[in-house]
């Protein structure tokens, strides 16, 4: 029994690592859009003082989140083509994960990357706005929208670990996750 789990595990590793192989070689051609779920903020949902505006009143990246951001901006810079574009929700969250990963002049807060809640009347407006900007983009540099899970299930139909990227492409109407990246 021992044998078929250890088996299992490495069977599991060992495809996650190639998932993010394949992640990496998609980047390297450039023109891909990224799906990034924020980097490690301990906890869930958001204290009762909570206050767009103040960082401080929010679920925010702990040290190992801060760091998490920081190797996954060195992992960006040295294995994929350039980032033409940041984009991020208004929560600290999103936008220290971008900042710390991709630079303070490259980030863009796009209020369609917020999150909602599952049966919010905004969750389809967002995803339109979301998918419209995907479609205005150049195509030339991978864009990196940095979002929440929510958003990125309403987007996909696939959860995201945090500080995990889903590289998609636009289908028919939709997103087609073409991969990921774990850190």
């Amino acid at each position: 029994m021992l044998r078929c789990l250890i088996l299992a595990l490495a069977l599991f590793a060992a495809t996650a690592a190639g998932a993010t192989e394949a992640g990496w070689a998609l980047l390297r051609e450039g023109g891909h859009v990224v799906l990034l779920r924020h980097a490690f903020a301990p906890g869930s949902g958001e204290p009762a003082n909570f206050d767009i505006e103040k960082c401080n009143t929010q679920r925010n990246l702990s040290d190992s989140g801060r760091q998490q951001a920081r190797k996954l901006g060195a992992l960006f810079a040295a294995r994929a083509a350039p980032v033409e574009r940041v984009l991020t929700s208004r929560w600290c969250r999103t936008k220290e994960t971008a900042r710390l990963a991709f630079g303070t002049d490259d980030v863009e807060e796009f209020d369609a990357l917020d999150p909602f809640a599952p049966d919010s009347p905004e969750k389809d407006a967002q995803s339109r706005e979301v998918l419209d900007e995907i479609r205005a983009g150049s195509g030339s540099g991978n864009m990196v929208m940095v979002t929440h899970l929510e958003n990125i299930a309403a987007l996909t139909g696939e959860n995201a670990r945090e500080g995990e990227a889903v590289i998609v492409q636009l289908r028919d109407e939709g997103l087609h996750v073409l991969g990921r990246i774990r850190f």
